[in-house]
Parts: structure tokens; sequence; C-alpha cells
């Protein structure tokens, strides 16, 4: 274990360093790709519902890169202070796992899956050559950081829906997804051989090399660099995107404890080493269908009021955003003239060219309140999205799968038929 004064510079040092190295930034800036794409994705769901998009996928990506260092360089104090070693070996399987199963699902392009596929590999096949311990360990702390992003991050930019939910009715929501590039700089251990082993060191390189006692070789501390992804998929329908994402990241910090817990056990027992493995991607879809479950077994939130016209969205910069409505107000009245229904509102709304005076009921506040919308320019419209009706027929597949599995889908239907 090193000074933590001592290894704090050097770590920050090795982490800026990093993007200064072709193969690393090459790699970063790949799943950065990636990460827009699904940005993008999301943003046509948007103008799916509001007529147009809010112009957030650059700024949605930038956000997760933003994010995205600050955990990873959490992270990297985390693991490199706590003694977390990993050989650079059972690094180079983690990223082309991950993009393979992401073909599958897109929710699988995280290390969570990648990692307990490899680790389970290793232990019933004995390939590849990895330390399951330090991959499951490696795991539970990038999942610990990705817990404080979703606390921190986890509703921004939540898209509505309309979601088909148990029974088959279907009510307003938001999908969650949020995707991260995390570069993390991991303590890898070098056996034999001199500092420069294949990897660039820094000057600063001989104040982690450290002698073994009675060992005729030396014991070398490389702080290398990986670049990590992680995702996060949800939705809400019973609570707010907000309060939805913090009980989300409650239940990934305890599975990223236990994880952890798990690769410290793993390294005395084959059979908890198998344990770790299989919790490592069974945890995380555990959580997933903890987080779904909770909003079934709660009334709906977005669903249409006794009176007026509830709000599952309000379009960010719209006219009716600007005259301080939000998500989940109910508008009760046009001009002193109540409003009946979503469809009333919108007849009431069209070809309006003059302000427009809103009572509505604000569901942060618990309060009636008023304001005056002022109309949309040309070409746009008023940026309000109502819950879906009881009769509402129409709705968004809720859907992540990658072309693989949508292959897969296609070839075992053909099998049963």
């Amino acid at each position: 274990m090193f000074p933590f004064l001592l290894i704090i510079p050097l770590i920050l040092q090795a982490f800026l360093g990093a993007f200064m190295d072709p193969q690393f930034l090459s790699i970063f800036l790949v799943v950065m790709v990636l990460i827009a794409v699904q940005y993008r994705r999301m943003e046509k769901v948007r103008e799916s519902f509001f007529g147009r998009g809010g112009g957030r996928i650059f700024p949605s990506t930038l956000a997760a890169a933003g994010f995205g260092l600050l955990g990873g360089l959490a992270g990297s104090i985390v693991m490199v202070v706590i003694g977390l070693t990993l050989s650079e070996s059972g690094l180079i399987y983690l990223w082309p796992v991950a993009i393979l199963l992401m073909l599958i699902n897109m929710r699988f392009l995280c290390f969570s899956y990648a990692g307990g596929v490899l680790a389970l590999s290793n232990l019933t096949l004995g390939f590849p050559d990895i330390n399951v311990p330090q991959i499951i360990a490696l795991v539970a702390v990038l999942h610990m950081v990705e817990s404080f992003l979703i606390l921190a991050s986890g509703h921004l930019g939540a898209v509505p829906a309309y979601i088909k939910g148990h029974g088959g009715k279907v009510t307003g929501g938001f999908t969650l997804q949020k995707f991260w590039p995390i570069p993390i700089v991991v303590l890898a251990v070098v056996t034999g051989g001199t500092v420069e082993n294949g990897i660039n060191m820094p000057e600063w390189w001989p104040l982690l090399k450290t002698g073994v006692p009675g060992n005729p070789q030396d014991l070398i501390y490389a702080l290398l660099p990986v670049v990590a992804g992680l995702g996060y998929g949800d939705i809400a329908t019973a609570r707010s995107p907000q309060e939805k994402s913090r009980l989300t990241a409650l239940f990934l910090g305890a599975y990223s404890l236990t994880l952890l817990v798990l690769a410290v056990l793993a390294q005395h027992s084959e059979t908890l080493a198998l344990a770790a493995a299989v919790f490592s991607f069974l945890g995380h879809e555990a959580v997933i269908f903890a987080g779904r479950r909770i909003e079934i077994v709660k009334p709906p939130l977005y669903v249409p009021p006794e009176k007026g016209v509830r709000l599952l969205d309000v379009q960010p910069g719209g006219a009716a955003w600007q005259a301080g409505l939000r998500s989940g107000d109910v508008i009760l009245a046009l001009n002193g003239e109540t409003v009946a229904g979503r469809d009333a509102l919108f007849q009431r709304l069209k070809g309006t060219f003059y302000p427009v005076t809103v009572d509505y009921f604000s569901h942060t506040s618990k309060e009636n309140l008023r304001a005056t919308i002022r109309p949309p320019v040309q070409g746009l419209n008023w940026g309000l999205l109502p819950v879906p009706g009881e009769d509402e027929d129409q709705y968004v597949e809720m859907m992540t799968t990658g072309p693989l599995g949508r292959w897969l889908q296609q070839w075992w239907g053909k099998i049963r038929s």
C-alpha cells in the first residue's frame, strides 16, 4: 500500500497522461461514438412526441464524458488506494466481449456482464487466462462509481414515453437511459523483467517499483490506463425520474458492495469465485428487475386526473416551459374556461396567436397557480405532452435489443414455427 499523499499526484498525472496515448485515446473516442449513437436514438423518441428534437445529442454526449471523467478519476483513486491490482492479460478481453454482448442488447455494454462471462468461462473452461477475483473486483468498484453517477445524473435527459405496463394498460412514464465512458488508471502488476516491459513508463516510475524480499524477481507496479463503459437503463412510471434514479443508485450500491465482498472471498475458494462470477451479471439483472418491479406494484403517477389535463412532460425551452409548467402539473383552465381533456386542450390551443392564461395545479408546490403562455413562433408547438388517455392504443416499444439480438430472436422464431 503506497502512501496516500504520494500516490494521488501520480494517479492524476497518469490519468491525464493516458489521453496522450493514441491507442487509449482511440478506444475512448470509439466509446464516445457508441454513446452518441444511443443518445441520438433517444432524441428520435423525444422528437416523435414533441414533433421536434431538443438538440440534446451533443450536450448529452458531452455531459456523459464529463461525468465519466470525474467518475473515472474517483474510481482510479479508490482502486489504487485500496491496493486492487490487475494483470494486463486479464484486461484485453473485456472490451471485445462487452462489444459482442452489446450487439445482443445495448444494456450489455457494461463490464458486469463481460466480466461475469469471462470469469465463468475461466472457471468452467479454463479460458481465457485471467485472475477471476481481480476482474470481479474491478466490476465491483466500477459499479460503485456508477451508483454515484446515477445519483448525480441518472435522471437528467429522461425521455417521455407511453409505456405498456402490467395488464396491458398504457400509462405515461419516462425511460432513463445513461451511458458513460469511464477512463480509469489501475494498478497493474508485472513480475520479472524491467520497468519498460512494453509499457510506456513516465519519469516518476521508479517511485512505484518495490523489491520483494526473498524473491529473485522484482514486483513492479504499473499504473495502467483502461477505458471502461457503464450503462444504465430504467423506467419511471410510479415515481419521478429523480426519485427513481435515487432508488436505483441505492440498489446498485448494495450490489457493488456485495460483489466486492465476493471478489475478496473468491481468492480463497473456487466455489465462491464461481458464485462471484454468476452474481456479477445476475446481480446486475436483479437490480434492473427490482427497479422495474417496484414501478409495477405502486400506482402509476402519470395518469389522467379527475379534472383537467395532466402533463407527462414539458419540452425544455418551449413556450409552456418558459411559463413555468413542468412534468406532473395539471392544466385546469385556459383563459378562465375549464379544460375537459387533452383533445379539448389542443383544440383550444390550435391556431391561437395571442398569449393564453393557464390555471394549473403544480405537482411540485401542491398549489393552484396561474401563468401566461406566449404562443410559440411559427413552425414550433406549445411543448406540451399530456399523459396518455385510458383508451390509448399507441405506445413506444421499449427495446434495447441490438442487431445480433434481433437476429437471434428471428432465428429462434423460425425454429419454433
